[in-house]
Formats: structure tokens, C-alpha cells, sequence
């Protein structure tokens, strides 16, 4: 092509310098041109460091009017004829996305994954359409969850795996109400099943008490998104496919939360009765007359 031909030749490997090369397009002005500034990697830092500093000026006298485009290059490759149309091209793509955004697409790409699965998504497959994801539960943590049914253990811990979409078991050490901040990790988020044994009225209790703990802005986006998606799949698939009954789920974003008084007032919330507290006093049962604030005459021991 003309413009490699005519272009390239020009560059020196170590010598910066402005290129303008005049397009068959016009507009009001006239003919349109591409300015091209050249900054090979060999050439000195002073004279890339001035050439940097004057571009605007000389792109200015030139006339910013008749520049279509401008390009950028530190190689031969970024200047020619494939590379302009690179430029082209992403110029006229959409704005790249933010890491966060990527991550956010990322996410609704996984969803419509984990959406298609089928049968093994779930322990039945009668309970796909709920909502939520649904990722399936491992082998091991299905039978932990058994055995916190059956009261063999006390406390289960479970993870999701983002990349093969699963649920994992972590580990059901044995704990006690005084271990449990020490089961919550600072960094990453998980699900956890504890068997709260207390006493209520009079009545000895155990309840199942699922926590959701999420260490706050820790964690991805990808990962806060995926936990708080797939929680409310996983308590379907305990509560209806384990009938394991859930007394309280609590959402938590540090362990020192889980005193034992927090557990209590959350599983036994207190009845407040004070709901007149503001509420006017009523007067005596019966009819009374209108409150005068003038006084009729007479009333002083004067005279009409």
C-alpha cells in the first residue's frame, strides 16, 4: 500500500519526530490529515520528553481543525498501514470496561452457565427454578449436613469453589459458642451451621442457626455477588431436600459479632411492649361539660 511506502521510510529507529499525512476525506476546512507522533523506544529520554511537551502546540498551529485522527507509536508496527486500522477499529469500539465491570460481566456470564445446568445442579431436580444460583452441593458436605441433622456434629463450614462452580465442605470441627468468632475468616466469605444448645423459658434447645459471614469489601465483586446469589438456593435445598429446620439465619461481616447473648436475642427476639407508650391517657367514663375559659358573671361574687 502508498501509506507503508510512503510512511515507514521516514522513521528513524532513535530520532522522534511528527508525521502528517493527508486522507482523501474532507471536511468544512478542506482536506483531513492524521497526525502521527513518533517516539521510538531507542531514541533519548530528552528528546522523547520534549517531543511530548510540543505536540499539542504543533498540532495546534497546524490547525486542530483539519486532524481527523492521531496516532501514537513506539514500534513501526503501531504506525503502519494495520496498525492505523487497529486504532480505527478500537476507536469505534465501546469504551473498555473497569475491572469491576469486567468482573460484573463476568458474573451474569456464569449465571447463564449455572442456569442451563441440569440435574445435577441440585439433590432434585424438581427445585432448579427456584430462584437463585445453583451450585451443587459436594458429596461431603451433603453428608455433613446429615450429620448435623442427626445431631452427630454441631457446627459445618462450606465454601464455594468460583471456578468449578461447587459448594465444598471446609470442615465441621466441634464448637462451641466461645469458638465461633475464631471460625469466621477476615478475608474470604463463607457459609457456616451451628447447633445452638441454651435454654429459653425454662426449655432446653438446640436450633440451627445458619450464618452468612462476608468480610465486606475484601472481597471481589465476583465473590460477594456469587455467595449472596447462591445463599438462598442452598437454605432451599437444606430446608426442603434435608428437612433440616433453620431457627435464625444471620448475616454477619466480622466474628467477634457472635457473642453468646447476640445468639440468643437473635434466636429469642424480645417482645417490646410499649407500642402506647404515647398514646393519651383517657379521661373517667362519662359525659363532662365543655371546659369554660371566660367565667360568666357572678362567678367572682359580682353582680350582673
Amino acid at each position: 500500500m502508498d501509506y507503508d511506502a510512503f510512511v515507514l521510510p521516514l522513521l528513524d529507529e532513535q530520532q522522534p519526530c511528527y508525521v502528517l499525512y493527508r486522507l482523501d476525506s474532507q471536511n468544512a476546512q478542506g482536506y483531513e490529515w492524521l497526525f502521527i507522533s513518533w517516539s521510538p523506544d531507542n531514541s533519548p529520554v530528552r528528546l522523547k520528553m520534549l517531543y511530548a511537551a510540543t505536540r499539542a502546540t504543533v498540532k495546534k498551529e497546524f490547525g486542530g481543525g483539519h486532524i481527523k485522527d492521531e496516532m501514537f507509536g513506539t514500534v513501526k508496527e503501531d504506525v503502519s498501514l494495520s496498525g492505523y486500522q487497529k486504532h480505527v477499529s478500537s476507536c469505534s469500539a465501546p469504551a473498555p470496561l473497569t475491572a469491576a465491570e469486567q468482573e460484573l460481566q463476568q458474573i451474569r456470564i456464569n449465571e447463564g452457565k449455572v442456569a442451563q445446568v441440569k440435574t445435577e445442579i441440585s439433590v432434585e431436580s424438581k427445585h432448579q427454578t427456584l430462584q437463585g444460583l445453583a451450585f451443587p452441593l459436594q458429596p461431603d458436605a451433603q453428608q455433613a449436613i446429615q450429620a448435623l441433622k442427626q445431631k452427630k456434629i454441631n457446627y459445618i463450614q462450606l465454601k464455594l469453589d468460583l471456578e468449578r462452580e461447587t459448594i465444598d465442605l471446609v470442615h465441621t470441627s466441634p464448637t462451641e459458642i466461645a469458638d465461633l468468632p475464631k471460625r469466621i475468616p477476615q478475608d474470604s466469605a463463607r457459609y457456616h451451621f451451628f447447633l445452638y444448645k441454651h435454654s429459653h423459658e425454662g426449655d432446653y434447645l438446640e436450633s440451627v442457626v445458619f450464618i452468612y459471614s462476608m468480610p465486606g469489601y475484601k472481597c471481589s465483586i465476583k465473590e460477594r455477588m456469587l455467595y449472596s446469589s447462591c445463599k438462598s438456593r442452598l437454605l432451599d435445598t437444606v430446608e426442603q431436600d434435608f428437612c433440616l429446620e433453620i431457627a435464625k439465619k444471620i448475616e454477619i461481616d466480622d466474628g467477634a459479632e457472635l457473642t453468646a447473648e447476640f445468639l440468643y436475642d437473635e434466636v429469642h427476639p424480645k417482645q417490646h411492649a410499649f407500642k402506647q407508650a404515647f398514646a393519651k391517657p383517657k379521661g373517667p367514663v362519662g359525659k363532662r361539660g365543655q371546659k369554660r375559659l371566660i367565667k360568666g358573671p357572678g362567678e367572682n361574687g359580682e353582680d350582673s
